[in-house]
């Protein structure tokens, strides 16, 4: 998938900073090209609860936010990044005090 295109796809306008952004979050996510389809499928899978995956404006990796409207759905998106995390074998780390993830790669 070309940069510009996944951008699109997480609600971004492509420009050259987006560009650079996503180009250092690619290199520095362990295994990207196993797990790129995989984030997109998981950012399709969270809209239903108000939440996504993005670009982290202060670390160099994608980011899921948490912004359920209920507890019921913001506990069934916190779900849905687990079970992404078991079932692909990708390691991600929750922010303390925040209902924010960092998706940081393949976990061989």
């Amino acid at each position: 998938m070309q940069r510009d295109a996944m951008l699109t796809q997480l609600g971004y306008a492509p420009n050259e900073a987006l560009l650079t952004q996503l180009q250092k979050i690619e290199n520095n996510t362990i295994g990207y090209d196993k797990i790129r389809k995989h984030i997109m499928d998981l950012n399709d899978h969270l809209k239903v609860n108000n939440s996504f995956v993005a670009l982290s404006n202060s670390e160099d990796y994608f980011k899921v936010k948490i912004e359920g409207k209920t507890l019921e759905s913001s506990e069934e998106a916190h779900e849905k990044v687990q079970h992404f995390a078991e079932k692909f074998k990708i390691t991600i780390n929750k922010l303390d005090n925040k209902e924010t993830y960092y998706i940081i790669g393949f976990d061989h």
